[in-house]
């Protein structure tokens, strides 16, 4: 099997927005507890625990190269969370918190935008209980 034609630098954009984003989180009093979380019910970009102590948060991460075109750089990358994708999250946060017994605890899905322009910056947007 091949892989996709730009999978590669795809795979490094995605890379580069969730270091972002686990940053931006960070400075913001969020602790990161995993990367990447795999469950029977999907993924998780990042799993943290709110700056409350309390809350559990699913991140979903949705990053874009910034290109210099002012209409396609218009559209923020967080509009990218389909319906079906948040329900897939809240699908994922629940066995996360079933499996961890955090049933008691109060949680939400998040998610953040990132903006990497091609000088290696960073932007990033939360957007709290989708």
């Amino acid at each position: 099997m091949f892989a996709r034609p730009g999978r590669s630098r795809d795979r490094a954009l995605g890379d580069q927005g969730e270091q972002a984003a686990a940053e931006f989180l960070r400075a913001k009093g969020y602790r990161i507890i995993a990367r990447n979380a795999m469950t029977p019910r999907g993924e998780a970009d990042l799993v943290a625990w709110d700056p409350d102590g309390r809350t559990l948060v699913v991140v979903e991460v949705k990053s874009r190269l910034r290109t210099g075109n002012a209409r396609a750089d218009a559209i923020p990358p967080e509009v990218n969370v389909t319906r079906a994708k948040r329900r897939r999250l809240h699908a994922v946060l629940t066995h996360l918190a079933r499996a961890n017994r955090w049933t008691d605890r109060p949680r939400r899905v998040d998610v953040v935008g990132v903006e990497l322009t091609p000088d290696g910056g960073a932007h990033a947007r939360l957007t709290r209980d989708v």
